[in-house]
This record gives structure tokens, sequence and C-alpha cells, in this order.
């Protein structure tokens, strides 16, 4: 079994929260994380899914239910099924506030946060289970590879060969077009929309977001694909980050970019089956840039904030960390294994004032290169981002 990075905090949060919310995809491991917690750590623990008839009722009667569970930790996996439980939350844990009542595990950030916020603020504390992290498997670049061609869903970064690991990726989209989105937030979607939606995301990946031009490509308005966005955004499929605005006398890009937030789904949208096929592939710096942009955001501390910066005469950081409102450090992210600065990075940067710039591969060794700290995204990882989490707390 893959240790997860967040074990610990998730056990150090249920000692101190009287609830805990665990949010991340579907089939991303937060079950089985739950279940390791409650075996090895909690040892007295009650776990319900909530997708599971024989589990719904027995919260018929959910107040005595739980009421009853009162020494315990219970655990209730998909809880955004039934939202009307966070208000009945609230009575119980003030009756009997302790650490670890309840840990809730949610696929659905909107409807979750929502219900959450209004009727627990105070009293839980929310964490995100990603997809498999290179930080949670072995550090070799044949395993960095493997996870960025497979993405970081257990079941396909773990399945026996790529024909495998293809066709796990593709029942897991076809199951969520045609039945989870709108399980996950009552409602109903086109499945030929969503499908035709998240197909031109991928072939625009890292791109920015224009929600008039997807409008017209696929015959819609522009709110519907704005409301598509949020939704797959709320399912944790896709990342929007946000420009960094500055008054740097230029005109800056204000529209987000977006990501398929996981690697191998994207190149199940696109059909790259292998690594070989990838290289070759136009979308394939654009993945890279993702995959990276997805492993540092899971490990920054919470004083830094992502965004990226672009200007319309062609300034770019693809990756800004802000810390306080201020430009910390910037990012360029390059696919090359011998790879140059570009203009606009450096204009940008020293328009931002930035101190701390770095330019990640692949694998290349750690050296400086016109004022830029040139290393691997392993590096940059593990001795990198610890330096300035220091000097920004």
């Amino acid at each position: 079994m893959i240790q997860r990075d967040i074990h610990n905090e998730l056990v150090s949060s249920l000692a101190q929260f009287p609830v805990v919310v665990l949010l991340g995809p579907r089939q991303v491991g937060k079950s089985t994380l739950a279940r390791t917690i409650a075996s090895s750590v909690v040892h007295d623990a009650e776990m319900l899914d909530l997708e599971k008839p024989s589990d719904r009722r027995k919260l018929e009667d959910a107040e005595s239910y739980l009421g009853s569970l009162k020494g315990r930790t219970v655990i209730l996996d998909e809880v955004q099924t039934i939202p009307e439980l966070f208000q009945l939350m609230r009575p119980l844990v003030d009756d009997h506030r302790v650490p670890g009542r309840f840990l809730l595990l949610g696929s659905a950030s909107p409807s979750l946060i929502k219900g959450v916020s209004e009727s627990l603020a105070g009293r839980v504390k929310y964490l995100e289970l990603t997809p498999l992290l290179f930080t949670e498997i072995s550090t070799h670049f044949n395993s960095i590879q493997q996870l960025w061609v497979r993405g970081g869903f257990p079941d396909s970064y773990l399945a026996k060969d790529e024909a495998a690991s293809m066709a796990w990726r593709k029942a897991y989209l076809d199951s969520f077009i045609y039945r989870d989105l709108n399980q996950l937030f009552g409602t109903t979607f086109s499945p030929s929309l969503v499908q035709n939606f998240w197909s031109m995301l991928a072939h625009r990946q890292g791109q920015l977001f224009n929600a008039q031009d997807l409008a017209a490509s696929l015959g819609v308005s522009g709110p519907t694909v704005a409301r598509y966005l949020e939704f797959m955004e709320g399912a944790y499929m896709i990342r929007k980050l946000a420009p960094w605005h500055a008054n740097l006398g230029k005109r800056l890009v204000k529209s987000p970019k977006t990501y398929v937030r996981d690697s191998g789904l994207l190149h199940a949208l696109l059909d790259i089956d292998q690594h070989s096929t990838l290289r070759g592939h136009p979308v394939a710096g654009f993945s890279w840039e993702g995959f990276v942009v997805e492993q540092i955001i899971a490990s920054l501390p919470a004083q830094l904030r992502p965004f990226f910066v672009r200007t319309h005469n062609g300034a770019e950081i693809d990756l800004l960390l802000v810390k306080n409102a201020h430009p910390f450090a910037a990012i360029e992210i390059k696919l090359s294994h011998a790879p140059t600065l570009s203009r606009g990075f450096t204009e940008a940067c020293m328009a931002l004032k930035v101190e701390h710039k770095y330019l990640l591969t692949p694998t290349s060794d750690r050296y400086t290169y016109k004022g830029a700290t040139v290393c691997s995204l392993e590096t940059f990882i593990k001795e990198e981002l610890p330096g300035l989490q220091r000097l920004s707390s």
C-alpha cells in the first residue's frame, strides 16, 4: 500500500477538530485512507458509505443513530449525497464536543463546503486528497515518467501495463460523464456536451479559458460553458489557475488558465497511451506544465498562493507564488533537458521585482542560469520549496 503524504496531517487534524472533511475526486483513495486511519489510529470507528442503500437506511433516524455513536469516530463516505446531515451534526458536536467526532469524505466541493460552512463553522478542518504525488512513489525517473503518463489515480498508476491503465481511465471517464457528475450535484448534464467540453479543454490544456469561444464551438451560451466549468472544477477534474493582477504599466491578461488536473485523464481524453506517443504530441509541453503545476500546488505551504502572469505583449510567468499580496517566487516550466529562459519570463520577473526565480525541467542537475535556479521538479519540491517556506514564514 502506498503511504499518502496527507496521512499524518489527517491524523493530527482528527486529534484537534471535532469534524474533519477529506475532499477529492472519486476513486482517488479517500475511503482506503479512512479505513487505514480507522484500523491503525482511531480503532473505534463506524464507517458508512452513503451510496449503499443499507447504510443509508441506518440514517433514516439520523439523530438517534448518530447520537448513539457518541463515543466513536463516525466516518461518512460520499456525504454530499445527504446534505441535510450537516445541520444535524452541529447540535451533536456541540452536545459532545471532542476531537475526531466525524470524518466526512466527499467528492464535490461546492455542495459539500457550502453545507459544512453554513452548519459547522468553527468546528471543521478541510483537507484535500489529490491523485498520487511523485513524493508518494519511488522517485526514480521512470516512476515519475509513468506517473506523468498514467496519472495519479491509484488503479491507473498501478495497472499491470499501459493497456490496462488506459482501459481503467476510459472507463472512469465514461462513468464520470454518464453517471457521477449528475449524482454529485443533483442536476442534469448532457453527457455528449460534457464529453465535448472536456475534450476541448484537454486540447487547450494550459491555455486561457475563453467561454465565448468554447460556447460558439459547442453551440451553447457562454453562461452554460461557465456553469459546466464550475461543476468540473468542483468535482476536482479541472484546475482553474487565476491570473495575478499588478500594476506593471502593461495590459495584463485577466482570463484564467485551465488544466485537466490529472495528467492520465488528460492523456485518455487525447488517446495518448504511452510515453513515446506523448513526447511527439503537440500537447506534450502543456501536459508537463500541468503535471508540474499540480505537484507544486499540492506541496505549497499555506502562506504561498499560486497564480500565473501574462501580458498582451508576451511577457509570461507559468507559475507565480505570492505571499501576502506580493510576488515571491517565479517558475518557468520546460520539458526540454537543455532549457533556456524566455525573454518574456525575464521581463515579467523584472517588472514584478521577483527575487526567487526557477527554471524547472524533468531531470536537470541544479545550477544557476541568468539569475535563475535550474533544477528538476524533484529537487524543487524536496530541496528548494522547504527553503522558500522558511523564507516566507
